[in-house]
């Protein structure tokens, strides 16, 4: 048998104010004075003083403020690396990426499009990069989605929703600061604290599962259910937590699988543009049949936060529009195979998944 030997970010720093210490991090990792570092930002921090003036720009250093508004793009990934070599002359000394799972994913994305050539649509699958990427930093700013440690960078082309899975997606440096966590609106703290949960559960119950993933996931799960039924309140201690659980459930999927619910949810993204944290929610909250304990212990956190779930997202579609969801989601092989095993179509038919996405 042949084992997964994948890698891991090699440097971390964790800790409330670690993310001053971004300047003396990459410093050294500059290659010379004209090689800048290109910072990814959410859009949502321009203006804000308190975290924008304390990154430390020097010489060409530049941000790009880009929209979360919408899931990360091939074509947009395409863009900035084209703008960015257009603006010049050598390649960055790196790409760091300040913001959620949207702007994570951008940042490994342009990272390896600098130095893999065509379009990042090519490069959407398994192990199809070939050279590794620039210098790239991970700086979360809300918890839960694993993007800060994950070997993937999730993206929606022009024919599926699939991400750059390979070696040399990882963050070469990732800054933990829980502090930067503080201002996130309630609704999107809990759907990015759920995608957490619930890719969890859909790695403790798969048939991928070994004691590396399993170590992992359910030190993730203890960390969800003390901060979204336990606590009362966002404390300090909760975003210490749910940014430790966010991590652990990242190292838990990398050694193992997701499943029904992210399948799924990758087919209502590609079609109607549904975020990724707030998809996961709607799929699972319909997912009893195949996560029975997982959906129910979910609910109770969605009373618990008086969160509403949307529903009816499916009612007016038409038939084409089903198919293309169902297209994409069926893509999507190894995480129904972790989910259900070798025969998994033998259970999830297009009838079947029409009928689930009826539900939503």
């Amino acid at each position: 048998m042949e084992y997964k030997n994948f890698p891991m970010v090699p440097r971390v720093v964790f800790g409330r104010g670690s993310f001053n210490q971004l300047g003396e991090i990459i410093e050294p990792k500059r290659t010379n004075k004209n090689s800048p570092f290109i910072f990814i930002v959410d859009d949502v921090f321009k203006g804000n003083s308190w975290l924008v003036d304390r990154i430390p720009l020097k010489n060409n250093d530049k941000i790009i403020y880009v929209s979360a508004h919408e899931e990360p793009k091939t074509k947009y990934v395409d863009q900035f690396r084209d703008d960015i070599e257009a603006e010049f002359k050598e390649i960055p000394s790196g790409i760091i990426g300040i913001g959620g799972g949207t702007m994570l994913d951008y940042a490994k994305a342009i990272a390896l499009m600098l130095t893999n050539p065509g379009s990042s649509a090519d490069y959407q699958g398994w192990d199809l990069i070939k050279y590794p990427a620039v210098y790239h930093v991970g700086i979360p700013t809300l918890s839960g989605t694993g993007a800060e440690v994950s070997r993937t960078t999730v993206l929606t082309g022009p024919e599926k929703k699939l991400g750059m899975n390979s070696d040399y997606t990882p963050f070469d440096q990732v800054i933990l600061d829980p502090e930067l966590t503080k201002d996130v609106p309630d609704n999107q703290w809990f759907y990015t604290g759920m995608d957490c949960y619930i890719h969890c559960i859909e790695s403790l119950t798969g048939t991928y599962l070994n004691a590396f993933s399993q170590s992992y996931g359910e030190k993730s799960l203890d960390l969800c259910r003390e901060v979204f039924l336990e606590k009362e309140d966002r404390d300090k201690d909760s975003q210490d937590k749910i940014m430790m659980a966010s991590w652990h459930g990242g190292m838990s999927i990398a050694y193992s699988q997701v499943g029904v619910a992210h399948a799924m949810s990758y087919g209502l993204g590609y079609l109607l543009g549904t975020k990724h944290g707030i998809g996961n929610c709607i799929v699972f909250n319909q997912l009893e049949e195949f996560y029975p304990q997982g959906v129910k212990e979910f609910k109770q956190m969605v009373k618990k936060h008086q969160i509403d779930i949307p529903k009816g997202i499916c009612k007016d579609l038409n038939d084409e529009q089903f198919n293309i969801m169902i297209d994409v989601a069926l893509g999507l092989v190894p995480l129904w195979e972790n989910a259900l095993g070798k025969d998994w179509q033998k259970t999830i038919t297009r009838e079947k998944l029409r009928s689930l996405f009826e539900l939503m």
